[in-house]
């Protein structure tokens, strides 16, 4: 079945921002953007609806950006340092995985998805780490991990 175009009702990551025009597939659509009240066909009444939430959506993301610029900035001044056994090669009984790198950073009231913490694995050795995290809106913060040896 051909694409079919619709308005978004909201923000959709990699789809498109609110009031953009998209082409998606009819069971994506149907299945879910439209239950999930995402999207809607264009008509006139449409038009108008758009028209008055633009401004509402236009302010919603420049506050949304400020404040994961500032979450961001916060962030790039964090250091976490975790104790773990390690191997006399210096490898870990165990990783640090996202999961563990969130749960530090809420002890520092940083709140953070473990989604957001981009590591191609888990760490397995001893060491000092910088860890990405994506934030939303291009934003990007750079976290240093450090992985010390627990004293026996």
């Amino acid at each position: 079945m051909a694409n079919q175009k619709y308005i978004l009702l909201e923000d959709v990551a990699d789809l498109g921002l609110a009031g953009d025009e998209v082409s998606v597939s009819a069971g994506y659509a149907r299945n879910y953007l439209i239950p999930k009240g995402l999207v809607t066909k264009l008509t006139s009444g449409t038009e108008k609806m758009l028209a008055a939430r633009k401004e509402q959506n236009e302010a919603r993301r420049a506050k949304e950006l400020s404040e994961t610029e500032a979450l961001a900035a916060k962030l790039n001044e964090v250091e976490l340092t975790f104790t773990m056994q390690a191997s006399e090669d210096d490898q870990l009984f165990g990783s640090v995985s996202a999961r563990n790198i969130v749960e530090q950073l809420a002890e520092k009231e940083l709140e953070v998805k473990h989604q957001q913490v981009k590591i191609d694995d888990t760490i397995k050795e001893l060491g000092s780490f910088d860890v990405v995290i994506a934030l939303g809106h291009n934003v990007k913060a750079t976290i240093k991990v450090k992985i010390d040896r627990a004293q026996a």
